[in-house]
């Protein structure tokens, strides 16, 4: 018998718990004066211009609302529980709603409202493959805001040679939308659009259209200064008519990307930040370099490694790839290997040691001394090649054996293959394994410009004498020089008289033999304009590709393609 009096017992102490444990409602004081405001009919979810917005008085004070919608419009008294007002402008307004009570108190209460103008939205219609010149056909669609359904009028303005389907010049359109149409030259176009409601004119809207080559040919990437990550299409056979002009893949270039670098799809961005050249970073923390990594389209941009917030010299400044290894070099230590499928890491001494040092090669003490600033560097049949500018010049090369296991205060006995170009700045080189030739850039004074030895032994027989590079400098297509700004003008100069901008990097088009630089030019009257340059083997002389463009680094991808 007792055991049926076991569960009735446990159960009233359960629930004798529960009722212990029971949370107490409290009621938080409401604030006297409330309100809310919603979109009435379309564009519910974003407050336009014109657009009708209902505000609900929601307070517990009694009285007579006073609502003022912050933009100059006439007061509402009401004692309904809700109004409607639409804004004829845009920006930030403080609305106001007072209560008056009887006793005649006034209770106000303001918050921030943000109203947006009204733009159209451009878009372009589903095309199958790549939008190719000459062939693709285009068309457009445009989502435009018009709540009061006021009389639109349209301005469509078209890219130099876009043509509709009928092959007529189309420059303008003012219909809502245009039909399709046919682009004539290759690179971003910007089809632009204006559009006015009862007659008052929008802000105007624009969309780049992607527009391919109608053969597959290399891209060329290049870091324009204060600017974008652009890519070219290297379309050596086009017709005089058609012009090739950039993409803009929508992604800065950094503060000093001195160096781009091209592998399986994936460009590779080396910025050395603000501060390249000499500062007293005594507290090793003004680093601010990245290695970044791009898609060649633009589409995704990852960090492989960063040096922000440490020592301002270990910032990447040039580099090499070597198979699945990414090498690059500090400002004036040594060259430090990173596995090229590494994202995301944080540089330290430890998980990514030198793979060569200043002190750990027999040029230390001579040839080069500590602090020796380095260039532009790579593999050529297995010997290293590193130009330095500064505190011993010259191009140092050495093989992986040359490396010494330890440290040194003093060399002895350099490496075998030597130094070219001895006493001279190079700053950066191009190596065509098919031809054998060698091109590389000095800055010096008076001997500053493009050279082109035909095979390395020529290189070697320049020796130290400078006076041995006039049969190998290469002019302007115009016979003028093309001395890079070292001098301190101030529209391109930038860096220090020991370690200037210059010619950043040199890339070779494998398929043409045309080798590629942007130049900062001296601005004098002997010497050739600013811009993207190409050496051409077909013409032997310098080219200018793009007029007026700064350029830092930049780097071909090889793989043919209609786009990139």
């Amino acid at each position: 018998m007792k055991a049926k009096y076991i569960l009735p017992v446990s159960l009233a102490l359960v629930f004798a718990g529960c009722k212990e444990h029971e949370p107490k409602v409290e009621n938080l004081p409401q604030e006297a004066v409330q309100f809310t405001y919603v979109i009435n009919g379309d564009y519910s979810l974003d407050y336009y211009v014109d657009s009708e917005i209902t505000f609900e008085n929601i307070s517990p004070t009694q009285g007579t609302a006073v609502w003022n919608f912050g933009d100059d419009t006439e007061e509402i008294r009401t004692t309904e529980s809700t109004v409607t007002h639409a804004y004829d402008k845009a920006g930030t307004f403080y609305v106001a709603l007072t209560i008056e009570q009887n006793n005649g108190e006034k209770i106000t209460k303001k918050q921030p409202i943000m109203i947006s103008d009204l733009k159209p939205v451009m878009g372009i219609n589903p095309f199958e493959g790549v939008c190719e010149v000459l062939t693709t056909k285009v068309s457009f669609n445009i989502d435009l805001p018009n709540p009061k359904n006021r009389t639109a009028t349209y301005n469509w303005i078209f890219p130099e040679g876009t043509t509709d389907a009928d092959g007529k010049l189309l420059e303008t359109s003012d219909k809502e939308l245009p039909g399709e149409v046919i682009f004539s030259n290759v690179g971003s176009q910007t089809v632009r659009l204006q559009v006015a409601l009862d007659g008052r004119m929008l802000e105007e809207a624009s969309i780049n259209v992607q527009v391919g080559y109608n053969k597959e040919v290399p891209t060329l990437y290049y870091a324009v200064k204060d600017g974008n990550i652009m890519a070219l299409k290297l379309a050596a056979d086009a017709p005089e008519d058609m012009k090739i002009a950039p993409y803009d893949l929508g992604l800065s270039s950094g503060a000093h990307p001195f160096n781009l670098l091209f592998a399986d799809s994936l460009l590779y961005v080396l910025d050395c930040g603000k501060q390249f050249y000499f500062v007293d970073d005594s507290d090793g923390n003004l680093g601010d370099g990245k290695i970044s990594v791009v898609a060649k389209d633009g589409s995704k941009l990852e960090t492989m490694i960063s040096n922000v917030g440490q020592a301002a010299f270990d910032d990447p400044f040039y580099g090499f790839i070597d198979g699945s290894v990414l090498y690059y070099a500090n400002r004036n230590t040594g060259i430090i290997p990173v596995p090229i499928t590494d994202r995301n890491k944080k540089y330290n001494a430890t998980d990514y040691p030198y793979h060569v040092q200043h002190n750990t090669l027999e040029y230390y003490n001579n040839g080069w001394g500590y602090g020796c600033i380095g260039g532009c560097f790579g593999k050529i049949d297995g010997t290293w090649y590193w130009c330095k500018t500064y505190n011993g010049t010259g191009i140092f090369r050495f093989t992986d054996a040359d490396i010494l296991p330890a440290t040194t205060t003093q060399g002895t006995e350099a490496p075998a293959a030597g130094i070219a170009l001895s006493s001279m700045c190079p700053k950066s080189f191009a190596y065509n394994k098919s031809t054998g030739e060698f091109f590389f850039t000095l800055w010096d004074e008076g001997y500053g410009g493009f050279y082109r030895c035909p095979t390395i032994s020529d290189l070697d027989g320049i020796g130290n004498k400078k006076a041995n590079l006039a049969p190998y400098k290469i002019l302007h297509e115009s016979g003028l020089g093309l001395e890079p700004n070292i001098s301190g003008r101030p529209a391109t100069y930038e860096g220090t008289t020991s370690e200037p901008v210059a010619i950043c990097q040199l890339a070779l088009d494998e398929t043409t033999g045309c080798v590629y630089f942007g130049y900062r030019s001296s601005g004098d009257a002997t010497n050739a304009p600013t811009g993207l340059m190409r050496y051409n083997p077909a013409t032997g002389v310098v080219e200018t590709v793009i007029e007026g463009v700064e350029i830092y680094g930049l780097a071909i991808n090889q793989n043919p393609s209609k786009l990139f």
